[in-house]
């Protein structure tokens, strides 16, 4: 059974399930501020950790697989939580890693009803240093209604980057000035500080949620 943790009230209208980047813990500190900002815009939100994560708990030093081996353990994790008794729109996503495996999932699950949408976190459009190796094949045919939120400053995709992919309509992209890849500003640049960026992320998703479940 997938172990998760929890933030905002059981009783909530919509529930949103986080997988973590290639490197940090569900607990890490990026992962735990905005679950606890989308707690307090309302949503139940449940995190979980990938196999290899979870085996560096018990000294189990693993390297991150590549992110299509775990996709059956992103729905496992759909499936143990709503063996949980949660039920209710579900949207899926993570930070990172985490998001690019919730969205080679996502059309299956949607397709099946399984899910409401898809919310990646600084999604990996290809590694830094590296802008030809896309990772964004499956997005130009994505029918899952998709939020991404991209920091300005993120290696992994710019903005200038991002304007030339293929991807397809289902997908709407929040950019976070100055935000790094983990969608921190740097405040004395940007006039905005991490809290800021994380109540608006926090309102946005709460505003397109509103849009996509029925």
């Amino acid at each position: 059974m997938t172990t998760f943790l929890f933030d905002g009230p059981d009783t909530a209208p919509v529930t949103i399930l986080l997988a973590h980047g290639a490197g940090a813990p569900m607990d890490s500190a990026s992962m735990t501020a905005t679950a606890k900002a989308l707690a307090a815009a309302g949503f139940q939100v449940a995190r979980f950790e990938f196999h290899y994560m979870a085996a560096r708990r018990y000294g189990h030093r693993k390297p991150p697989p590549r992110a299509e081996t775990v996709n059956p353990e992103y729905v496992k994790a759909i499936a143990d939580l709503r063996a949980k008794g949660v039920t209710g729109p579900l949207i899926i996503g993570g930070k990172s890693m985490g998001g690019r495996v919730a969205s080679m999932v996502a059309d299956e699950m949607f397709a099946k009803g399984e899910i409401s949408g898809l919310l990646c976190l600084g999604y990996p459009f290809h590694p830094p240093t590296k802008p030809t190796q896309l990772r964004t094949k499956h997005l130009a045919d994505l029918k899952t209604p998709t939020l991404i939120f991209q920091g300005t400053r993120d290696e992994f995709g710019t903005p200038d980057e991002v304007a030339t992919y293929d991807l397809s309509s289902s997908i709407e992209i929040h950019w976070l000035e100055d935000g790094d890849h983990d969608l921190k500003p740097r405040k004395s640049l940007s006039g905005f500080s991490a809290a800021d960026h994380l109540k608006t992320l926090a309102e946005a998703v709460k505003a397109w949620s509103g849009r996509i479940v029925s």
